[in-house]
């Protein structure tokens, strides 16, 4: 009986023990939970929420280029797509359900809009493997009839939905395409390392411009908005988006004000239509580029949204080189155009005065070698202003040796030639101003008399761009201030708020004594106004234009290729367009270039008469300049 009660009390202490125990473990498991559930509750809250949320980067809208009169040069349009939500179009029973489904949406939405399906099933099963929460664009530019019969059946579409891109689109198709340049897909690994990606995280961006070459590439960080939008979404264990959380509407990109007249742009591409050349177009008074042309051209509305394989190779096999811009980017010798510049050397060193005479028997000998004039019998006695007006390559020669190379060179580099201008626009060369020290490094041989008789005509290896040259006629009219070219006059805000570039001269620009300036503007008068002038054949009969005709032979020698050139500037008294003007194998300046210069200057001097004239709706900051 003892032994009995014995096992009964270590049974119940075997009980207690066991009771206890589990008490203590349900009291763990209740603390547990209790810890889990309210006293880490909202972190652990927290991280789920922030490993469901995906950010999503809206591109904002990019600013408009306009020209100085405010007209659209670069604008946007709104392109209507129709755009799957695939979350709402999942099916049980695998992802091949999925794709089949769609695509027969896609099937009678193609009926429905009357437009061809753009998608095949291979777009739709990669969209649903990458578990992207981004809608799947499925008609992009759609016609206002497309959208109204999509929007009258909207309702049989579930998942289905009209969105809105921004497109980028130049109106005036090819005019200033060298200039403006061209959008394409922003690189998504070189926006994230930059501005606002580079502190905040995004998972996803939808599709941005960004620029490519032109203005809009140079001026990408001012046209394009630096602060995107944010779309924040919810997606669930798949992927899909389940629910959207918050959104921070895209900024506006600013607008840029170029000093480019749309009218005078046109006008300089209609001058050299057909051509392999170019036209720059500056205004004397403050060296605003009112046009800068370089054709042939290409349309920048090809490269929206992106350029085709057929259309890129076509412009990379194209001989005539469509994509390169000739205004900036060519460097080819100048020919007669830079004998004022030679001439203004030789009267800056003293070495020879304006009255100054040489004969022209139609060549020049130098021990013995013979260089010719281009009227092969001669000039006759001339002095210093008739030179000009017959463009007589025998009293450069003597103008050139006279004051020396050097002097001829400094004068150059002090024009511009020889160096970048700075103007806003990517891929410009410099040039070349040739000397000693650059012919032994390039020829391994000394600098001759025979290379300054070259120079002094504007040929052999002195190489010059048309900005260049358009920026030097600049100067020739103004009586000596050299301007930076001025591309960009004024920046306006999302806000509505300004900011107006000022024009600025050039450093270390010339410095001309008035009467010598005076001497070869004249000569230059004399070119275009007197009957046998070499570039009368740009004359006009209401207003005095000054010029310089100029024809540069190249390659094999007696091949007969040649680049034709005139500079002019107008109206002489008080000039408000400096031209340079280049025709690539013409027959002579006279000949190939004059007429055009005139074509173009009486276009331009009509429109003036029909309107205000362009320079009129800027300041012409640094003064009128001498006449």
């Amino acid at each position: 009986m003892a032994r009995r009660r014995s096992n009964a009390k270590i049974h119940i202490w075997r009980l207690s023990f066991l009771w206890l125990a589990m008490m203590v473990l349900f009291g763990v498991l209740i603390f547990r939970l209790w810890n889990l559930q309210v006293a880490q509750g909202m972190e652990y809250q927290r991280r789920l929420a922030r490993q469901s949320l995906r950010s999503v980067r809206l591109p904002g809208i990019r600013g408009r280029i306009l020209d100085r009169e405010g007209k659209a040069l670069a604008d946007n349009r709104p392109s209507y797509c129709v755009s799957l939500y695939l979350e709402e179009l999942r099916r049980s029973g695998g992802i091949q359900r999925t794709v089949d489904h769609v695509m027969d949406m896609l099937d009678r939405l193609a009926e429905t809009m009357d437009r061809p399906r753009q998608l095949e099933a291979k777009d739709v099963r990669a969209h649903l493997n990458r578990r992207t929460p981004l809608p799947l664009v499925a008609w992009r530019d759609l016609d206002e009839a497309a959208v109204a019969r999509f929007m009258e059946h909207e309702s049989h579409f579930p998942g289905a939905s009209l969105t809105v891109e921004p497109v980028r689109i130049y109106p005036n198709g090819t005019s200033a395409c060298h200039l403006l340049g061209y959008v394409g897909r922003a690189d998504i690994t070189q926006m994230s390392e930059s501005g606002e990606e580079a502190s905040e995280k995004f998972h996803y961006y939808l599709p941005e411009m960004v620029g490519k070459a032109g203005v809009e590439k140079r001026l990408d960080g001012i046209l394009r908005a630096n602060a995107g939008g944010k779309l924040e979404i919810q997606v669930d264990v798949a992927g899909f988006k389940f629910d959207e959380v918050s959104r921070r509407m895209p900024g506006q990109g600013s607008d840029v004000v170029l000093s480019i007249h749309s009218g005078i742009q046109r006008a300089a591409e209609a001058s050299i239509a057909g051509e392999r050349g170019a036209v720059v177009i500056i205004d004397p008074r403050n060296g605003d580029v009112l046009a800068l042309a370089s054709t042939p051209g290409y349309s920048p509305n090809d490269f929206i949204p992106s350029v085709t394989t057929r259309v890129w190779n076509r412009l990379l096999q194209d001989e005539n080189r469509p994509l390169y811009n000739r205004a900036t980017g060519g460097e080819y010798a100048p020919g007669s155009t830079f004998k004022p510049l030679t001439l203004l050397a030789a009267l800056e060193s003293g070495k020879i005065r304006a009255s100054t005479r040489f004969v022209c028997p139609g060549y020049f000998d130098l021990g013995a070698a013979r260089f010719r004039c281009w009227q092969h019998w001669g000039h006759g006695s001339l002095d210093l202003q008739a030179a000009i007006r017959y463009s007589c390559n025998v009293y450069l020669f003597h103008a050139a040796l006279a004051c020396g190379p050097e002097v001829v060179q400094a004068m150059a580099r002090e024009c511009g030639f020889g160096r970048r201008t700075g103007i806003s626009l990517d891929f410009e060369r410099p040039g070349l101003v040739p000397d000693n020290a650059w012919k032994r490094t390039a020829r391994g041989d000394s600098w001759r008399d025979g290379d300054t008789c070259n120079l002094s005509i504007g040929q052999g290896a002195l190489l010059v761009t048309p900005l260049q040259l358009g920026l030097y006629t600049a100067a020739l009219a103004n009586g000596g201030t050299l301007w930076r070219p001025r591309l960009i006059q004024q920046v306006i805000g999302p806000d509505g708020t300004s900011t107006s570039i000022a024009p600025v001269p050039a450093e270390n620009g010339p410095a001309w004594q008035p009467e010598h300036i005076r001497v070869v503007r004249d000569g230059m008068r004399d070119v275009v106004n007197s009957p046998d002038g070499s570039g009368r054949r740009a004359a006009l009969p209401y207003v005095a234009v000054a010029a310089k005709t100029g024809t540069a032979e190249y390659g094999i020698k007696g091949a007969g290729k040649k680049m034709t050139w005139m500079i002019a500037f107008a109206p002489f008294e008080e000039p408000r367009y400096a031209v340079a003007l280049l025709v690539e194998d013409g027959i002579s300046g006279g000949v190939t270039a004059a007429p055009r210069v005139r074509e173009l200057l009486n276009r331009i001097f009509t429109e003036d008469e029909q309107n205000s004239g362009p320079s009129h709706a800027s300041s012409a900051a640094g003064g009128e300049g001498a006449g």
